[in-house]
């Protein structure tokens, strides 16, 4: 059997929802396109079939999937579209649908979220979009990532390009488990080297082994930007070899960039993102309790 037959019949194993043709372009009615992805095209639309309800459509390039999933050849890893149909939180983006599109691309039909991606709030400095919600925020994608973790996955992506706010920033949700894989040895093993450079963990980056506390270090990262609007390894450096720098020169303390943050929250967040995994924290239950008594980011 081929690899592109293996794909296909990952996403025909787990019942009838994942297996059955869906007619992408005589069904929804394409609204815009979000993203065009390093593995997948996502566009909104309008579902002919469900009282035209916004939805996102997210349909995988077969090639770039077959790179990704020989690394795994004879392990049987759970597909995007398995992995995906699994998560039910109201933190985690919500997966309907999971089929094939008449052309035999492995498609996934899920909620459509109609707030700003906090990576465009990071980068553009969307001040207006995060004030005074900061810190729920950062407790929503704490908890998104617990209950990944808690289903016994490593997102293996986590940054904010894949957190997306809710109208009005009044919470967010996880998206995107094309990387994720299986919190188990044979998945853990050094030399998985994928991910976004710039929140990845210097054990992927060296090709160690590797478990959960990649996403903390990942986390880390990415509640730094929120509060700070920065990068803890700020430089001119923006593609791969960016990550290099995350063992090898140390990262600017969160309260010296910004000296109103509430200490336990600094201090919380630099403990996620230490480039020493064994000093840095261990669980997301940790850093949830350490910041259990943080009322709010920035105090006088």
């Amino acid at each position: 059997m081929s690899l592109f037959d293996s794909l296909k019949s990952a996403f025909q194993s787990s019942g009838a929802s994942t297996s059955r043709r869906i007619d992408v372009e005589g069904r929804f009615a394409r609204q815009r396109t979000a993203v065009t992805g390093t593995m997948a095209h996502f566009y909104v639309a309008k579902d002919r079939e469900h009282d035209d309800r916004m939805v996102g459509i997210k349909i995988l390039d077969i090639e770039k999937m077959e790179l990704f999933e020989n690394r795994f050849k004879g392990l049987k890893k759970p597909s995007e579209g398995e992995i995906a149909l699994s998560m039910h939180h109201p933190n985690v983006v919500e997966t309907y649908e999971v089929g094939l599109t008449m052309k035999g691309q492995p498609v996934l039909v899920m909620e459509y979220i109609a707030g700003p991606s906090m990576q465009n709030i990071v980068v553009q400095k969307q001040e207006e979009h995060v004030s005074g919600r900061r810190l729920k925020l950062i407790r929503d994608m704490a908890e998104s990532l617990k209950y990944v973790h808690s289903m016994d996955y490593i997102h293996r992506d986590i940054c904010p390009r894949n957190f997306i706010c809710l109208p009005g920033s009044t919470g967010v949700k996880l998206i995107d488990f094309g990387l994720t894989v299986p919190a188990t040895p044979p998945f853990m093993a050094p030399g998985n080297r994928t991910g976004t450079p710039l929140y990845m963990s210097p054990e992927i980056v060296r090709r160690r082994a590797t478990d959960r506390r990649v996403d903390i270090f990942s986390f880390g990262i990415t509640c730094y930007c929120l509060i700070s609007f920065e990068h803890p390894w700020q430089g001119e450096i923006l593609n791969g070899r960016a990550a290099l720098h995350h063992d090898t020169s140390p990262p600017q303390d969160l309260l010296e960039r910004c000296p109103n943050v509430d200490p336990r929250l600094a201090r919380a967040v630099m403990n996620a993102l230490h480039p020493d995994v064994e000093q840095r924290t261990t669980s997301m239950d940790q850093f949830l309790h350490a910041i259990g008594n943080v009322e709010r980011v920035f105090v006088d």
